[in-house]
């Protein structure tokens, strides 16, 4: 009687917390450590910065062009037969190349393009650095809830080999019985090895992500667990038409490349280049020149025509290539979100009937396994029952949260805090 007494009382303290003297840390200040200090981040955000710097060169005047020099009569020597000779002269000539009208505001606009997609881009890194972040706190946060629940299951067997043993000292138990015992023992802290493993390597991805020295302490994630998912599929898709940076992009090139086709077309009329000129004629009067160079497109029907054809073909192309992310992103949406939703439901299952169903087969087997009315295969099969209940219930959990932390990163919504 006293042996089935403990061994109840070890099963009701599976639901206890474990105590641990590890520092807890909050998502929040890891997330905000990230944004601040990833490498990942850092490089999007000055490559867009750049990028921003390039609409105004784009759309400005080309450099002018300033020639000095001289036209001497007699020998080569400057100023030689200046003043006595009509074609000796010392003089300035400045050139200024002007695109044809609409060329130079075309070019602005598409370096806008092109900034706004890095902008997307610098996004899409975030939310996808993010996202990693998430997914390993939440990993980690699973190696200390699931330590915890093997560390109370591994106490409660070693309450029952010792039941067994002083059972089987008296002839009331199987040898066989003891071996199992010890053998389940022995796989629990198999398991315990594998999750510590898993709990240092969980470890080593944050401070890779956070940018810090290898074997930085993180300390334990704090146990909270994800919002519930109230949004529908449809919404989801349609935050991600709005706000996924990965769309974005895509919308931002297809609108460069709209823009390149304008400036294709626009290349089939010429350039100008105007010229300004004075020159000294020593005592004669100065000369003066003023003159317009054109630059005719003379072979556009196998350069200019071919770049119009070149830039409709990358336009297609733009096109399809947001079609293809749209469609890619759809179906990673739906198969995140059903898995967010089937292990919502699995979670609520284990914790309201299984498990509780699962731990009255066990204080059953435990009183019958007093009085001698089951053997003791049958508790050991209902305690390993109850312990892989409990082990999917956190394996859900965790398949919960990482199904909503790539749901984040694809559609811009903040769903797991």
């Amino acid at each position: 009687m006293r042996h089935r007494v403990i061994l109840i009382l070890a099963i009701t303290a599976l639901s206890a917390a474990a105590q641990t003297p590890d520092a807890q840390v909050r998502l929040r200040d890891l997330t905000s450590d990230a944004i601040k200090n990833n490498p990942e981040i850092v490089a999007a955000q000055k490559k867009y910065e750049a990028a921003r710097q390039r609409p105004t060169q784009e759309s400005s005047l080309p450099d002018p062009m300033i020639s000095l020099g001289y036209a001497s009569v007699g020998n080569p020597l400057p100023g030689a037969g200046l003043g006595s000779q009509v074609l000796a002269n010392v003089g300035v000539m400045v050139s200024q190349e002007v695109p044809f009208p609409g060329k130079l505001k075309l070019k602005g606009e598409m370096a806008s393009a092109e900034a706004r997609a890095e902008f997307q881009q610098y996004q899409a890194v975030q939310l996808a650095v993010i996202s990693r972040l998430k997914q390993a706190y939440y990993r980690l946060q699973y190696t200390y809830a699931a330590s915890d629940l093997l560390t109370r299951n591994r106490d409660l067997l070693d309450k029952l080999l010792k039941v067994t043993e002083d059972r089987y000292s008296v002839g009331r138990a199987a040898q066989q019985d003891v071996f199992k015992a010890q053998t389940q023992l022995s796989i629990l802290e198999t398991r315990l090895v594998k999750l510590e493993q898993e709990q240092r390597s969980r470890v080593a991805e944050i401070d890779s992500i956070l940018n810090r020295a290898a074997g930085t302490p993180v300390g334990r994630p704090e146990d909270v667990k994800p919002k519930e998912l109230t949004a529908t599929l449809e919404g989801l898709f349609a935050a991600a038409r709005q706000n996924s940076p990965m769309l974005g992009s895509d919308q931002k090139m297809i609108e460069r490349s709209e823009l390149a086709v304008n400036m294709a077309r626009k290349e089939f009329y010429p350039d100008v280049t105007l010229n300004a000129g004075y020159y000294n004629m020593g005592s004669m009067p100065p000369m003066y020149e003023v003159r317009a160079d054109f630059k005719v497109p003379v072979y556009f029907w196998r350069k200019q025509r071919a770049g119009v054809n070149e830039q409709v073909s990358i336009l297609s192309q733009t096109r399809r290539t947001y079609e293809a992310t749209d469609q890619s992103l759809r179906f990673r949406i739906q198969d995140d979100f059903l898995m967010a939703q089937a292990s919502a439901r699995l979670m609520k299952l284990y914790t309201q009937t299984v498990v509780p169903q699962g731990n009255l087969a066990l204080e059953s087997s435990l009183s019958t396994y007093e009085t001698g009315s089951v053997d003791f295969l049958s508790v050991l099969s209902n305690f390993t029952m109850v312990l892989d209940y409990e082990m999917s219930y956190y394996d859900e959990a965790l398949n919960y949260a990482l199904a909503l932390s790539r749901l984040e990163e694809m559609t811009g919504q903040v769903l797991t805090d």
